[in-house]
């Protein structure tokens, strides 16, 4: 009985430890995606069955673990409206109305079938923290759990490059391991001051058959933003920011 309980003791030990190595590890990941703190214009494109497309132009700033703001610059009917998450709090602010509103994870502020929380991206170690990781060779692949139930996948698979320590593929999936989404990182490209990553991001879903989004990253590179832009105030004046 001494030997089974000093057994699980030295497994119970060794479990933060690996659970540190996993979690550091996606925090590489999570760098290489992004700077810290940073500004990108990126496009979105929504691709419906019959080929019908309607795309977005964005203005996106970033700072530490939970604030990000966007704006969109085009098509014209969305010019000025902005969006911002603070955490797990998300809200849009449209010109004729006058003030932010409230808006969800799940949710689209485009449609299509990114959500707010695919298109206003924390880092991933903000929500997720990894459960376990397998070795593929010239892939890792991670199993990371949602840290609270606001998050809007519960589970997370992500296979990534051993070699850049950037994704290559994320299946979203439910707290009962159902499928809600598949997102693909494709062409690596170089964006300046050691930034290589990604520069697009494909999407689809086996609950929306033959639609397809995509997003394409233009440009980002590091940029130090005071705490004042990532409040309800200024998003009006997001643009002052370009």
């Amino acid at each position: 009985m001494r030997k089974i309980i000093t057994t699980l003791l030295l497994i119970l030990a060794a479990v933060p430890s690996w659970a540190a190595e996993g979690n550091n590890l996606l925090l590489q990941i999570d760098r290489n995606l992004n700077p810290d703190s940073y500004e990108a214009y990126k496009k979105l494109i929504n691709i419906e069955p019959n080929g019908n497309k309607k795309e977005f132009v964005l203005f996106t700033v970033k700072k530490g673990k939970d604030k990000v703001a966007a704006m969109f610059l085009s098509p014209a009917s969305e010019k000025g409206r902005s969006t911002l998450r603070l955490g797990e709090n998300m809200w849009l602010y449209i010109p004729n109305i006058g003030k932010p509103i409230r808006i969800t994870s799940l949710q689209s502020v485009v449609g299509g079938v990114f959500n707010n929380s695919d298109i206003l991206r924390l880092d991933y170690t903000s929500e997720y923290n990894v459960e376990t990781v397998g070795d593929m060779g010239s892939e890792y692949i991670l199993y990371l759990k949602a840290k609270t139930r606001t998050v809007a996948y519960d589970k997370l698979k992500m296979w990534a490059d051993k070699k850049t320590l950037v994704p290559l593929k994320i299946e979203c999936l439910t707290e009962a391991s159902m499928l809600v989404k598949t997102i693909y990182f494709k062409d690596i490209k170089e964006f300046g001051g050691g930034i290589m990553r990604p520069s697009v991001i494909e999407t689809d879903s086996p609950l929306y058959k033959g639609y397809k989004s995509i997003m394409i990253f233009a440009t980002m590179k590091e940029r130090e933003l005071d705490d004042e832009v990532f409040t309800l105030i200024f998003m009006p004046n997001l643009d002052s920011l370009r």
